[in-house]
């Protein structure tokens, strides 16, 4: 492992519980698998809920062209891949890519994972159709999105807020297996948790980290797929095996 991979572990306590979520899913999967298992992470520009997860991480992410991705800091350049590859040991290859009409190898993933990433898509169906081929017969695709039922959509790069019963409808055009759970709750400490670190402003950091800590340890009703409008996101899980999940 890389100095920033160690560094950035250690300070895992005080990720935000949705990413936490995300890395705990990942890991299970790797360490499920007797071969290495190649992730493919979509929109994962900074990735950072695969670092130090087991595994061979394939990245993509539309490339940085308009001022709405710059200003809302999405998309990627040369630049961040580059400081990807150098910080990662784990990042097998990154690659600019369009998933919804993905130039990637049918069938060649074991695992893929959308964090926060289909909001952005205008054509959410091609997408989900193109992750479903891109995936190994027995792998895997986790993804969350804003909880429509709790989020008003404000984001101008957003193209919707999904309910429960539309994702779950949408996902199954094209999975035979699908979960979708209301996943950590909202809240002014999970809004906090949510802001980016940096080490020129200490105190906001430190206020950052308390409130990704802290959020961890509110109740959790919305993780059932029961009728939950306080979570600010969805989680789902999809595969093609029966009876998986």
């Amino acid at each position: 492992m890389t100095t920033f991979e160690i560094c950035y572990l250690c300070l895992e306590p005080f990720f935000p519980p949705l990413q936490r979520g995300i890395r705990t899913e990942l890991k299970r999967l790797a360490k499920s698998r007797r071969q290495r298992m190649e992730i493919l992470d979509v929109g994962g520009r900074f990735s950072n809920y695969t670092i130090g997860v087991p595994a061979s991480i394939t990245v993509t992410d539309l490339p940085r062209n308009t001022e709405v991705q710059e200003r809302l800091h999405l998309g990627t350049t040369d630049r961040m891949m580059d400081r990807l590859l150098h910080r990662r040991s784990n990042i097998k290859n990154v690659h600019y890519d369009d998933m919804t009409r993905s130039d990637l190898p049918s069938e060649s993933c074991d695992c893929i994972v959308a964090v926060e990433v289909l909001e952005h898509v205008e054509n959410d169906d091609a997408f989900v159709r193109e992750v479903a081929r891109v995936m190994k017969p027995d792998g895997e695709f986790i993804m969350t999105t804003p909880n429509g039922e709790a989020v008003p959509n404000l984001n101008p790069d957003h193209k919707r807020h999904y309910t429960r019963e539309e994702l779950l409808a949408l996902l199954r055009r094209h999975f035979r297996t699908v979960r979708v759970e209301y996943a950590v709750p909202g809240g002014l400490l999970f809004g906090l948790g949510l802001r980016s670190w940096t080490w020129k402003h200490p105190l906001k950091t430190a206020v950052t980290m308390v409130g990704a800590c802290t959020s961890t340890l509110a109740p959790r009703s919305g993780t059932t797929p029961g009728s939950n409008k306080s979570t600010n996101n969805l989680i789902a899980w999809c595969s093609n095996q029966t009876g998986a999940n």
